[in-house]
């Protein structure tokens, strides 16, 4: 299995496809299966290059509390190690936060970059937000766990639809690397105190951020302002989405995100 020695971390990778590469970084609670439906359709344009981060599926756990610029170190060494020079981002919520960081602090490694579902910051009340989750995770079963996350991530329409449900329930379930209750803590207090608003008008390259309408974890409006904030980005709403619309509503994500690229680097159609 490949793994790479990253930042102090021991980091599970894998690779789909050829051409130019594209590097995933995925969020909260979540490792590289939750881009299952992203893989194939985008490893027909690109080499797509998906892992886990630090305290997620088969990746090394940390000792102790970090923030998001260490998840973005984590993800520039890996990149180093599969000698990627310069590469297309996409983040989606955390990892969002991580890929902002990333742009701001290595802006000649991005070639486009992708912001999923995600925030430029929230302050007091994201140190607040993240320090209860922390807290709540260690307050249920690794089952209520699941259930809680899919009830801020999916649907109200998708739970109406039983057999779609409960296999997304039973593929969760049936991870056979689940995260431990205090590495999503640590995640989770890390995603909290996330802040880039003051530096994110320096950003240069082609940037499309992709909100969700109904997304309860990070609000449209959240979406909006982190379009705002940096010069002559890209907008899109997916209307009617929440914040697992990558997997509810995989389609039009990945044609989001195909149709961004295509138009902001012709020649990694």
């Amino acid at each position: 299995m490949p793994f790479a020695e990253a930042n102090g971390q021991r980091l599970y990778y894998e690779v789909k496809g050829e051409g130019e590469p594209l590097l995933m970084v995925m969020g909260l609670g979540a490792d590289h299966l939750a881009w299952a439906l992203q893989v194939e359709p985008l490893a027909e344009h690109f080499k797509v290059v998906t892992f886990d981060n630090r305290d997620s599926g088969q990746s090394s756990y940390a000792e102790g509390s970090y923030e998001i610029t260490d998840l973005a170190a984590d993800t520039i060494a890996l990149a180093d190690e599969l000698e990627l020079e310069s590469f297309h981002l996409v983040g989606a919520s955390m990892g969002g936060a991580v890929a902002q960081e990333i742009a701001l602090g290595w802006p000649d490694r991005v070639r486009t970059l992708t912001l999923a579902i995600t925030f430029a910051g929230a302050g007091a009340y994201g140190r607040k937000a993240g320090r209860m989750m922390a807290a709540d995770v260690h307050r249920r079963s690794y089952e209520e766990q699941i259930d809680q996350m899919m009830l801020l991530c999916f649907s109200e329409p998708l739970f109406e639809e039983t057999e779609r449900i409960t296999f997304l329930r039973q593929q969760m379930l049936a991870n056979p690397h689940p995260q431990k209750p205090d590495a999503f803590a640590r995640q989770a207090e890390a995603t909290g105190r996330h802040e880039a608003r003051e530096r994110l008008p320096s950003l240069k390259m082609p940037v499309h951020v992709i909100g969700a309408e109904h997304d309860m974890l990070v609000p449209a409006w959240k979406s909006k302002e982190l379009a705002e904030l940096i010069p002559n980005a890209k907008l899109t709403i997916i209307e009617g989405a929440t914040h697992g619309l990558n997997l509810e509503r995989a389609e039009d994500f990945n044609a989001a995100v195909l149709d961004f690229l295509r138009s902001a680097q012709p020649s990694a159609a």
